[in-house]
């Protein structure tokens, strides 16, 4: 069994590792982030108190990402291990993983503040069906129209310059310090998140050890999928 957190600032590209991984070696990917939204398009209570929390541009108490965490955990749909994605984000948050549970790795992909920066700012969204692009490396066919729909293309609400400065600070005072933590216990894997995104999923089965080639176990495992419904009180 593999169990694996995945570490670092928003726009990192974590997400797309975390899915690569596990595609191939058939793990289960707990997206926190992915977990209050469910909640929050399906209008569960515990939606409707993370929404009130996020829109007053407060963040979701430690408490109830604990919560959330250990009940999806304790799901046990993970036959062959998880990649645990958004989670811990700070000191209180990481005490209360390792004193609950165990990890075989925790993979840090580092980028700077100024590729972050140049990354978000250049993220757009279709605002009729939703699909995401990025001036960078997925560019619309015809300047601000949806290739799918032809819809316009905006920028997401809280990418602007101001939000994205205060996501990194955060990062870099709450989270980022936490890794000094699972660095003391041997557990960290960093890779430079700069390079192409197999290049970089080379390198982290590299220093895993994992086989750069792997199918997973198809049609053994429960489904999974990110956006299961935790319960909520």
């Amino acid at each position: 069994m593999r169990k694996y957190i995945i570490m670092g600032v928003q726009g990192s590209g974590k997400g797309t590792q975390a899915k690569l991984l596990c595609e191939s070696f058939d793990l289960v990917h707990m997206s926190v982030g992915d977990i209050f939204r469910w909640h929050i398009q399906n209008h569960t209570k515990l939606g409707a108190r993370v929404k009130r929390i996020v829109s007053q541009g407060q963040l979701v108490p430690d408490e109830v990402v604990d919560e959330v965490v250990k009940t999806r955990l304790d799901m046990h749909d993970w036959n062959y291990g998880f990649v645990l994605d958004g989670f811990p984000r700070n000191q209180h948050q990481a005490q209360f993983f390792l004193e609950h549970y165990d990890v075989d790795a925790v993979i840090e992909i580092h980028v700077s503040d100024q590729v972050v920066l140049q990354r978000i700012l250049s993220r757009r969204l279709c605002e009729k069906c939703g699909l995401d692009y990025n001036l960078i490396f997925h560019r619309p066919k015809a300047e601000d129209a949806c290739d799918v729909c032809g819809g316009r293309l905006v920028s997401r609400a809280d990418d602007t310059l101001e939000a994205v400065q205060a996501r990194l600070h955060d990062y870099h005072t709450k989270t980022e310090p936490i890794l000094d933590l699972f660095r003391g216990r041997e557990l960290i894997v960093r890779v430079d998140g700069t390079k192409p995104a197999d290049v970089i999923q080379g390198e982290i089965r590299r220093q895993l050890r994992l086989p750069l080639e792997a199918r997973g176990h198809k049609g053994e495992r429960s489904p999974a999928a990110p956006l299961n419904p935790v319960p909520a009180n």
